[in-house]
């Protein structure tokens, strides 16, 4: 890794990588920094979980404090100006971080902790960097498979370094795989996507930032889903974008918004699908 110590302010150059305060970063690197908290931070703690509860009825676990700990710590190390908002602070820790108007990082260390918990192989460490309002980076790592999915902003994505475009399927919705967590819609919509199936067939990873990233690796054609945080969708939304997907919330808006309001995303792997899925979308909730 090198630094270049005379830059003073974080800018995204269209060739070249991301340039955080004092210090270049590449992608690789920070592909890499990911890789090596979660190989001797997350993964031992893989099958020996002790979970709790917190206040919404979600389940935190020594993994997830753990893992943005050091993660606070290793990107400290390199960037100590840019602060770090992640899934397992207070709200108000965190809408001061947003008010700030600063460069974050923002975290989510476990993306898919109920399935890290119950020892289920489907979750991810999710990191992004936002700045002036927009995500410039993001970092989607899923452990087990050691499938790293990255992207900065105008410079394409990637899996494993390789290049990730998302092709042109051709597909009809009726045969198309989607991924939909129904739990977080509006009852009607569940209940209308269940009885009608307008997909091929239905998937829920429980893991957001794995399935929006899937959904770029044309693992799926179609994604749904409710009600995410900016953690939970931050990086893979750069990661789907940059990859040629497609992806709006169910009112039509962009995905993204510097805002802890949870969001809605309806995105499609390629042009065609996400029109077709809009449509029906926006009849279904008439």
């Amino acid at each position: 890794m090198q630094f270049n110590l005379s830059r003073p302010q974080i800018e995204l150059n269209s060739d070249g990588p991301v340039i955080l305060r004092n210090m270049d970063i590449d992608r690789q690197s920070l592909q890499q920094i990911v890789r090596d908290v979660a190989q001797t931070t997350l993964l031992p703690l893989f099958n020996n979980v002790h979970r709790e509860y917190k206040k919404d009825g979600s389940i935190i676990t020594l993994a997830d404090r753990s893992m943005q700990e050091a993660l606070t710590d290793r990107l400290a190390e390199i960037c100590p100006d840019v602060a770090l908002l992640g899934e397992e602070q207070s709200a108000q820790q965190q809408q001061a971080l947003l008010d700030s108007g600063q460069p974050l990082w923002c975290l989510d260390p476990v993306d898919g902790t109920s399935n890290f918990a119950a020892g289920l192989p489907f979750f991810t460490v999710s990191l992004a960097l936002i700045e002036s309002g927009e995500v410039k980076a993001g970092v989607v790592l899923d452990p087990i498979r050691d499938e790293c999915f990255s992207a900065v902003r105008g410079q394409g994505a990637f899996l494993n370094d390789q290049p990730l475009v998302a092709e042109p399927t051709g597909l009809k919705l009726k045969r198309c795989i989607a991924f939909i967590d129904f739990k977080r819609l509006p009852a009607a919509l569940s209940q209308q996507l269940i009885v009608e199936r307008p997909y091929g067939s239905q998937r829920n990873l429980g893991s957001i930032a794995l399935e929006l990233c899937w959904l770029a690796a044309g693992r799926g054609h179609l994604y749904l889903h409710g009600s995410q945080h900016i953690w939970d969708y931050a990086a893979a939304d750069l990661i789907l974008a940059e990859a040629g997907g497609f992806a709006a919330t169910l009112q039509g808006d962009a995905p993204f918004v510097h805002s802890l309001q949870p969001r809605s995303t309806c995105a499609a792997v390629d042009e065609s699908l996400f029109e077709q899925w809009q449509q029906y979308l926006q009849q279904a909730g008439q």
